[in-house]
């Protein structure tokens, strides 16, 4: 009786651990079956195939500052940025971005200070995916080692042509958020103002090209403008002018002195939003006084819409008619910006302006220029 017992406790006992084995086994497929559903991979602009979390919920950015603008007007909602640079939140807090999406302004800048990542500090926001500009390679390997997924995004790989790089990210935004495809309808967009705009200025000779002269950065101590390598000489070609600073073959922008600038006599002069100055002041200024576009009233802030749009960024098709209308006003005399920009709004990424809002990308604020 003893034997049968114990044998039947021994085959209990094995049927129990026969079920918790299979049991433990079958939990382990299906973990490994969910863990496969919960990633997808993505090739950024180094080259790097980057495995993400499928549904991403937070995204933190490094120095590529028009991102957190494009982000935004992507989902229209900020609520999935938890992070950006000092840069952008100066932007956001005077333009149209914060009024659309008012928190974005409770990203946290702190992470990044200059060209260094604060990786705690970081790893405090814990973001879904590190969002930072491929100059910066450095940060990508600093996230890899801490967990965090780093996708690098490119500025000039496409040599400053705002167009086709606006349409690279968002063809990788896409990839990264797949539910919310809007590559091709950003791309059929763009390419459509550059034709309009090829149209109207196509005939003009290389002798007729307004003289368009960038004011990059203007201080007492210092005067930048666009060589021939940065985003200025890409505005000029597209729009049919010449680039004065096109001389300069640089990268990025470049130092000049007011006797370059005389020499040169710019017939348009187009002032970033990575200064304060504004046209006012440049009318009063004696210095300016000898040179065209000053004498003929014909110098102008850039527009300033979800960000500082003498970089690529999400206006880029709108400042592109801009500066058509700007630099030609004749041949462009029938285009309404305002109506142009709400369009655009609305078709591409379906978000109404109003008349007021759309006014306001074309009037901005002085304390935007902060950088």
């Amino acid at each position: 009786m003893r034997r049968f017992i114990k044998a039947l406790a021994m085959a209990i006992s094995l049927v129990l651990c026969m079920t918790l084995f299979s049991a433990c086994n079958s939990d382990k497929e299906s973990s490994k079956g969910k863990d496969k559903g919960e990633f997808i991979t993505v090739t950024d602009h180094l080259g790097n195939v980057v495995e993400v979390p499928k549904e991403i919920k937070s995204v933190a950015i490094g120095k590529i500052y028009p991102m957190a603008s494009v982000i935004s007007v992507f989902f229209d909602s900020a609520e999935i940025i938890t992070g950006m640079p000092e840069q952008c939140m100066t932007a956001a807090k005077n333009s149209l971005l914060s009024e659309l999406y008012p928190e974005i302004l409770d990203a946290e800048t702190g992470y990044i200070n200059g060209a260094n990542l604060n990786i705690e500090a970081l790893l405090e926001l814990n973001p879904d995916v590190y969002i930072y500009n491929v100059a910066d390679a450095s940060h990508g390997e600093i996230c890899r080692k801490a967990g965090i997924p780093a996708v690098a995004v490119a500025v000039n790989k496409w040599e400053y042509d705002a167009v086709t790089t606006l349409n690279s990210w968002i063809d990788l935004l896409s990839q990264l958020f797949p539910e919310n495809e809007k590559a091709s309808v950003v791309d059929r967009y763009s390419k459509d103002i550059l034709e309009r705009i090829e149209q109207r200025t196509k005939d003009i000779h290389d002798a007729e090209k307004e003289k368009l002269f960038f004011l990059y950065q203007y201080s007492d101590t210092n005067i930048a403008t666009s060589g021939s390598r940065f985003f200025g000489q890409y505005w000029a070609d597209a729009v049919g002018a010449y680039n004065v600073g096109s001389v300069i073959d640089k990268d990025n922008s470049v130092s000049v002195n007011m006797e370059q600038i005389i020499e040169w006599n710019p017939e348009c002069i187009l002032i970033t939003n990575f200064t304060t100055a504004t046209p006012e002041e440049i009318y009063e200024d004696e210095k300016w006084q000898t040179i065209d576009a000053v004498k003929n009233k014909r110098v102008y802030k850039m527009p300033l819409g979800m960000y500082r749009s003498y970089t690529c960024g999400v206006d880029t098709p709108v400042t592109l008619m801009w500066i058509a209308k700007t630099v030609y006003p004749e041949l462009f005399s029938d285009i309404n910006i305002t109506e142009e920009t709400k369009q655009y709004y609305k078709e591409v990424f379906g978000i109404e302006l109003t008349s007021e809002q759309a006014d306001s990308i074309f009037n901005p604020s002085k304390g935007a220029s902060a950088y």
